[in-house]
């Protein structure tokens, strides 16, 4: 039976998700994490070319692009993740996560090879907006298949940790960006048509990377397909058994009595986030909304500042964009493991509002012009060490409080509306700041995005749930559990 084939509802036992989850760490989950973790590189490259070649997209001879342009194509890039999220992540839900994986990384990878050959604004545009579109398919596909697969203690810091090297990514645009743009060695129109082709070129090597993942056992189950999931599951244990580990056995408790369905209605996820997890849905939305405007604000302005406040030449942006994308990475990769062992409740609060609180502080001193470019970066840098562990916190409060059956479609609904709220209007409230050359008026900017980070850290504090260490089947009951057996 494939796993697309309509299957008729039957209730079953099953303790997979149980042997799943007493795994211990080991070769099988660096190497999903490698093949699918990487997917933020690429979202990071892309943001990070799309700011580092800011000032040769306004230079060049055919695009001719303003500051408002600029910021534009970030708003339509994100345009087209918000709406990839929605379709590709409904479809996730509905075909199973491995299909979505390829789906979704050729759409990237041929929209994003195409921006290198745009020949004006409008074209420019729309390779950029199907750019997005794959991306934002990528979050909610890999996401919840990432979380799917790992063992409880170690999901909080696997999922920051993942989410960090999208600045990886971005230190890869930025070194890309400070060779292709120089005048000495490409340059000119040709140079960051090739910062384009980087993205393209990484694609095609994740695309193979990827060939050997499996289905998730729980989308499987969940969809009748017992006897593919037991198989996936089993060769799973072998990988282990073969290195040396010892798997106890599974207690009978630990076993899940569910109903297989074919796919889950559109009505019935309203029912579960406006109603059975409202509270959860309000948090998840005040997460994303405030990180988005927060992140999309300030790193697509990034360059701007630099080069209209600062008089930065647009050439020597990227090198202020390595110690950005260095603070960025290392805050996921040291606080990520505090959130598994502190908790999601301590962690997520003092992330936010530590963030918000030092952006206004930043924001002042940038408003009375008493630090430089160099004192800014180093400040932005310590700002989101901290902003870095709050935004991936926010993708991994989404994906584990939610139900298995619209798992995908859930981080696909809380990206798109968190990001069309706060992702969109940020890039075109501060390209219209910016262009007043105003420091104050660019400080109001700040004052927003710091005020959005520590309410949304507030909220979480009051309504957040404790997720850490605990199976995702406690933290949010399938749907298709059996009646008798459903727990909150």
């Amino acid at each position: 039976m494939t796993a697309t084939a309509t299957v008729e509802p039957q209730v079953f036992d099953t303790d997979l998700t149980a042997r799943l989850d007493r795994l211990p760490w080991g070769r099988f989950h660096t190497l999903l994490v490698l093949a699918l973790g990487i997917t933020w590189l690429l979202d990071g490259l892309e943001v990070t070319l799309a700011g580092s070649v800011a000032g040769a997209l306004k230079d060049s001879p055919l695009l001719r692009l303003s500051s408002a342009d600029v910021t534009l194509a970030g708003a339509t890039y994100i345009a087209g993740a918000v709406l990839g999220a929605l379709f590709f992540g409904w479809l996730a839900d509905r075909i199973g996560r491995r299909k979505l994986f390829f789906i979704t990384l050729a759409v990237y990878i041929i929209a994003t090879a195409a921006t290198a050959f745009s020949w004006n604004l409008w074209s420019f545009l729309l390779f950029r907006f199907f750019t997005g579109a794959g991306i934002g398919g990528e979050y909610s596909a890999i996401n919840s298949t990432v979380q799917e697969f790992t063992p409880p203690r170690y999901r909080g810091w696997v999922d920051l940790a993942i989410n960090g090297t999208f600045w990886v990514g971005a230190a890869v645009g930025a070194v890309g960006a400070i060779y292709l743009l120089d005048p000495d060695i490409v340059g000119g129109e040709l140079g960051w048509r090739l910062c384009f082709g980087i993205g393209a070129a990484l694609g095609l090597v994740i695309l193979l990377m990827r060939w050997w993942i499996p289905e998730s056992p729980r989308w499987l189950l969940i969809h009748g397909h017992r006897d593919e999931a037991l198989r996936i599951v089993e060769s799973i244990e072998q990988r282990f058994e073969r290195a040396g580990h010892r798997l106890q056995p599974v207690p009978p408790e630990a076993g899940l009595r569910l109903r297989s369905r074919d796919h889950t209605s559109l009505l019935e996820v309203i029912q579960v986030l406006f109603q059975r997890h409202l509270r959860r849905s309000m948090v998840g939305m005040a997460l994303l909304t405030s990180q988005a405007f927060f992140y999309n604000a300030i790193f697509f302005s990034y360059a701007l500042v630099l080069t209209d406040f600062y008089h930065v030449p647009s050439p020597d942006v990227p090198w202020y964009i390595l110690p950005f994308a260095l603070g960025n990475f290392c805050g996921p990769l040291i606080l990520g493991p505090l959130f598994d062992r502190l908790g999601r409740r301590i962690m997520i609060p003092f992330t936010y509002i530590m963030s918000g609180l030092l952006l206004t502080v930043s924001g002042y001193l940038f408003q009375q012009g008493v630090i430089d470019a160099t004192q800014q970066t180093i400040s932005w840098m310590v700002i989101f060490f901290f902003a870095s562990a709050a935004a991936s916190s926010a993708y991994l409060t989404v994906a584990e409080t939610f139900p298995l059956e619209m798992r995908a479609l859930a981080i696909a609904v809380f990206y798109a509306f968190g990001t069309a709220l706060g992702g969109i209007s940020g890039p075109l409230l501060f390209g219209a700041l910016i262009e007043t050359a105003n420091r104050t008026n660019v400080f109001i900017g700040y004052l927003i995005g710091a005020g959005l980070m520590i309410g949304a850290g507030l909220v979480h504090a009051i309504w957040g749930v404790a997720a850490e260490r605990r199976s995702l089947e406690t933290v949010a009951a399938p749907l298709s559990l059996v009646e008798d057996d459903r727990r909150d």
